[in-house]
């Protein structure tokens, strides 16, 4: 397949897709997360790659959710029904990621923001830059945090800490997500996607089969009760985008402006 705002190649056992809009930032628009998907379910039918990478080009891994986006803005004035389906393509494009057999790991430089933080955390491991940042700023914006990415996050860094992130939006530093558990590794920019490469090739040198079943087991020991939970993610963000935060919020990021605060 030819993927318009991705780029996929091999190098023997190991894949890489890139986030490929680096004039938007990498930004996730529902074009992209759709083409994530499909990917990601593609590799189903690859039983020749045991590792994939994923990264962005440009300055970041990607600024998360492109609120510029036409089709985005489409899909949130459709009647609610019809809302709610399309709502879940995020979830869907998360889902995706977590299901793909091979080991995957994120390799993240720059920003990696909301919806791509929770892409981020659907991958086995995460290799971060020195002077990435990580935050999930749907707060600022009146919203949950949705995708499937609150329990993913708990699972890394703890209940406590992931309320940190969660609520208070803040980008935490690399060093941070490092002490945190987020990130597994903390490297040079220059010498990334070099990291991620080498860990990739010692796993792509391990038994596929054994290593991959293993791969299933634990996430769904450590996920058991990630469904019962988070299957109303998507209800909790169609209510929040009702608020009058989430509007004023919407508008002040039009207006490059701050929003005003929340009435008492």
């Amino acid at each position: 397949m030819n993927y318009k705002n991705l780029s996929l190649t091999h190098e023997g056992p190991i894949a890489t897709v890139t986030l490929n809009r680096p004039d938007k930032l990498n930004a996730l628009s529902v074009e992209l997360m759709d083409e994530i998907r499909v990917c990601a379910e593609k590799f189903r039918e690859d039983t020749a790659t045991r590792v994939v990478i994923f990264a962005g080009a440009g300055k970041h891994f990607s600024a998360g959710a492109d609120l510029t986006d036409p089709a985005r803005a489409a899909l949130l004035s459709a009647p609610l029904i019809e809302r709610r389906r399309a709502t879940h393509l995020g979830q869907r494009m998360i889902r995706a990621l977590l299901e793909i057999e091979q080991i995957t790991i994120a390799a993240i430089h720059g920003a990696c923001l909301g919806g791509a933080a929770c892409i981020a955390t659907a991958c086995d491991f995460r290799i971060g830059a020195d002077g990435c940042v990580v935050g999930y700023p749907e707060i600022d914006l009146g919203m949950n945090l949705s995708w499937f990415g609150l329990p993913l996050c708990v699972r890394l860094v703890g209940p406590a800490r992931a309320k940190r992130l969660v609520i208070l939006g803040n980008k935490e530093p690399a060093d941070t997500l490092l002490d945190w558990g987020f990130l597994d590794e903390v490297v040079p920019q220059s010498e990334l996607l070099l990291r991620a490469r080498a860990l990739a090739a010692q796993y792509a040198a391990k038994p596929p089969m054994a290593a991959q079943m293993i791969k299933r087991s634990v996430n769904a020991i450590a996920g058991a009760l990630d469904q019962a939970v988070m299957h109303m993610d998507t209800d909790q963000f169609l209510l929040t985008t009702t608020t009058d935060e989430h509007a004023e919020a919407l508008r002040a990021f039009r207006e490059k402006r701050p929003p005003a605060p929340p009435k008492v």
